[in-house]
């Protein structure tokens, strides 16, 4: 297998630039043309792709689950701890920003005396 050069891959790159819809070309040109890597590996599918800690999604969630009984949680809390769980491990600003905003209020409460939600 041959090495793609430099020039090469930035015309490849181009060629699909130039192949793709307007509208997409827009979306690319708007956050940045030259961080634009049409050639990035695929990541890793959900059920293998782990945290910091090695673990996978269904494992945090069920070590999380496991420190509740059945009765402290219904099915929409449970979907609840999923969707934060992916979000988290994929580096989802979204979720983040609602995982630190949970933790810092849940510092406020603790600061002012309340120790229940």
């Amino acid at each position: 297998m041959t090495e793609i050069t430099p020039e090469e891959q930035e015309m490849r790159k181009k060629a699909i630039f130039d192949s793709m819809s307007p509208r997409l070309q827009k979306h690319i040109l708007k956050k940045g043309y030259k961080e634009w890597n049409p050639f990035q590996e695929p990541k890793d599918p959900i059920d293998i792709r782990k945290d910091k800690t090695k673990r996978t999604s269904q494992t945090l969630v069920r070590e999380f689950l496991h420190t509740r009984t059945s009765e402290d949680y219904s099915n929409e809390y449970g979907r609840g701890v999923f969707d934060l769980c992916l979000g988290i491990i994929n580096d989802d600003d979204r979720y983040r920003g609602m995982f630190e905003f949970s933790v810092w209020y849940h510092a406020l409460l603790l600061k002012e005396g309340y120790t229940e939600l």
